[in-house]
């Protein structure tokens, strides 16, 4: 049998401590929850490595009241598995067992107010309701631990009696208006004083000198669902929720939350929750009686659960509708910023590629040809006589021409190359890969096309233009960047303007 050593144990919770503040305050506080000298003495057989249950026994019957109590506990409905009724304390610790004869003597022993506000009311009903629904989970899922599970539920809240007695004024603010979720009441604990409930719980609880294992417990009651830390803190920790629907005004949107937290979890599929809530509603009347307590009694689980699934599945249908409507708008925000993009990098007129974009592609496309150790050629383009064409025909029937002539430019440009307008009459195109001989024959083609398209009707006659090309290639001179290779394509392209226009030059050749 595990031996408890009546001393202050509070160093070995695996939490951080507990504020200086509240530490200080809660040792010197006169009125903190503690227990009489017959829970003590229970404490200490309990520190006897060969105690036997005599000894407990023994230890208890000091007490009438508690032993009168005990006995009315083996007897009730919870523990009367026969119908052999205990009549000593010895027959009810045989029955009880040593765990939940310990939380017994502790629940009875700081439970002295029969008359105790609603807070405190509150407060041990939500423990029952825990420590039942925690042993019905324990017995289905780690049987041999289901003594410590339920002594741990049904002491996971005294962290809040210590809480009250220490700071009342706050307490009373925060506990009066408590809300259904304690996850609230632990951000309201944080906030007021430092730490919540369950470290004070676990705190007190190792300073009475209880084994380290429920002291951690306790401090633990209140944390994540799931079994990575093991399956009696997941039915400790479930316990909790199970209270919290079970004493909310609205059962049904509670037991929706925890059923949509237990989805991921791998066990929770062997837990029916109609059987647990039947459970807990014929095992609570005794206990409630046996603590004064008055309890709300929930009806028909099978309806209460069909109930909060129909809910959830409300809530996930409202959600996908949501999330679906969500991602439609994002999906049009993400296709407005790509029209945003590609617009920004259009010329507006042409539909070719713009300036800014042209360079900056250019010496992406540099940069890694020469990485690579491959070649690359820009071909520099300038319409012949445009200034006459609008003078002569006007502004409108130049940017048809311009238009026009972008749209010969696409309709030749390869998957891979690039071709956009300069700026004014002038276009580049960037070929990859290619050599100085394939953007000549490239260049052919546009002046066979041109030679072939009119480029606007003008009074019944067909307006053909004629343009100017210069080549460069990245092979055939020793270029550093980009812009020297447009320049070389520029020169080439003005040889041929000052040559007579209407022609294709080779930088370099």
């Amino acid at each position: 049998m595990t031996g408890i050593i009546i001393s202050d144990d509070t160093q070995q919770l695996a939490t951080p401590t507990l504020p200086d503040f509240l530490q200080s305050d809660l040792t010197q506080c006169a009125s903190l929850p503690s227990l009489p000298t017959v829970a003590i003495r229970v404490l200490e057989v309990a520190g006897y490595p060969d105690a036997t249950l005599n000894d407990y026994a023994h230890a208890i019957e000091r007490d009438p009241a508690l032993t009168l109590r005990l006995i009315s506990l083996a007897n009730s409905a919870f523990y009367a598995r026969h119908h052999t009724e205990t009549h000593s304390c010895l027959e009810a610790t045989s029955r009880l067992g040593l765990d939940a004869t310990l939380a017994a003597v502790m629940s009875f022993s700081l439970w002295r107010d029969r008359q105790a506000d609603d807070q405190i009311q509150r407060i041990w009903g939500r423990s029952i309701v825990a420590a039942l629904a925690a042993r019905y989970l324990a017995e289905q899922l780690c049987p041999d631990q289901s003594n410590f599970v339920f002594t741990a539920a049904l002491l996971q809240d005294i962290g809040m009696l210590a809480l009250m007695a220490v700071y009342p004024r706050d307490a009373q603010e925060l506990y009066t208006t408590m809300p259904l979720s304690h996850s609230q009441i632990s951000d309201g604990e944080h906030t007021r004083f430092g730490c919540d409930h369950p470290s004070v719980g676990g705190w007190l609880a190792a300073r009475w000198g209880v084994p380290a294992s429920l002291a951690q417990a306790i401090s633990d009651s209140h944390g994540e669902i799931s079994t990575r830390d093991g399956i009696p803190r997941f039915c400790l920790r479930l316990s909790g929720l199970i209270a919290d629907a079970w004493l909310s005004s609205t059962p049904s949107q509670l037991l929706a939350v925890l059923i949509s937290k237990l989805e991921p979890v791998d066990i929770a599929s062997s837990i029916s929750l109609s059987e647990l809530l039947n459970s807990v509603e014929s095992q609570l009347p005794p206990l409630a009686d046996l603590f004064d307590l008055t309890m709300p009694f929930a009806h028909d689980h099978e309806a209460l659960v069909t109930q909060a699934q129909h809910l959830l599945f409300q809530q996930t249908l409202s959600l996908n509708a949501r999330l679906d409507a969500q991602q439609q708008e994002i999906e049009s925000l993400r296709q407005r910023q790509t029209e945003l993009e590609e617009r920004s990098r259009r010329d507006p007129l042409t539909g070719l590629a713009n300036r800014a974009w042209l360079e900056e592609q250019l010496h992406l496309h540099f940069a890694l040809c020469r990485e690579e150790e491959r070649t690359m050629s820009v071909v520099f383009i300038d319409l012949d006589h445009f200034k006459k064409l609008n003078d002569r025909f006007g502004h409108q029937t130049g940017d048809r021409v311009l238009e026009r002539f972008g749209h010969v430019l696409g309709s030749l440009a390869r998957e891979g190359d690039l071709a956009g307008r300069y700026g004014g009459e002038e276009f580049l195109i960037i070929l990859p890969g290619e050599t100085a001989k394939g953007a000549q024959r490239f260049a052919q083609r546009i002046a066979k096309r041109l030679a072939e398209t009119p480029m606007e009707m003008i009074d019944g006659r067909e307006l053909f233009v004629s343009v100017s090309i210069g080549i460069a290639c990245l092979s055939d001179g020793g270029f550093s960047n980009g812009r020297e290779l447009i320049d070389a394509a520029d020169q080439s392209m003005y040889f041929i303007k000052r040559t007579g226009r209407g022609g294709i030059s080779l930088y370099g050749h």
